[in-house]
């Protein structure tokens, strides 16, 4: 953004993708972009330069874009909901990852790696989680998936090993 741009932009600051210049930016749930903005994306992705908004000058890009969505892209595409250039443009390596429901091995490693999270931030020492707690985040189906983990977790953290909620609370 350009000092100036809009009412309030006293100062200019770099964006997202200047921001990742020489590295990785990591675009999430890109399905939700909308027709308009996918265009912009687009233009910067294929011309590997950017304007800030009520900038003059161009500015090249050095950045590789990773992009993510929980929506069928190729549906999408098909609804006339999402651009198929764009599709395309970061289809490059598409990495199909099944929802969590799908995956219940690594919710006891998502449960550990959260519960460390958790520790290190609230600087507490838990050891684990109660047999119960455990079956019970290993049955739920989590339509969220991890993010729903991670929010689901909190309970059983909190309560008495011997004690049992249902997940997903």
């Amino acid at each position: 953004m350009a000092k100036g741009a809009y009412t309030g932009a006293i100062a200019s600051r770099p964006g997202y993708f200047e921001r990742a210049s020489g590295g990785t930016l990591f675009l999430d749930e890109i399905a939700s972009l909308t027709y308009s903005a996918q265009g912009k994306l687009l233009r910067a992705l294929q011309e590997r330069k950017i304007e800030r908004v009520g900038g003059t000058r161009t500015i090249s890009l050095d950045v590789r874009v990773v992009a993510a969505s929980n929506v069928d892209l190729t549906a999408e595409v098909a609804a006339g909901r999402f651009r198929q250039d764009l599709y395309f443009r970061l289809s490059v390596f598409p990495i199909a990852i099944p929802p969590l429901r799908e995956r219940r091995d690594d919710i006891p490693l998502l449960m550990a790696h959260f519960l460390g999270i958790y520790c290190t931030r609230h600087g507490r020492q838990l050891m684990g989680f109660s047999r119960c707690a455990t079956e019970a985040l290993l049955k739920y189906d989590y339509p969220g998936n991890i993010p729903q983990l991670r929010k689901a977790k909190t309970p059983f953290r909190l309560t008495e090993a011997h004690r049992c909620r249902t997940a997903g609370r």
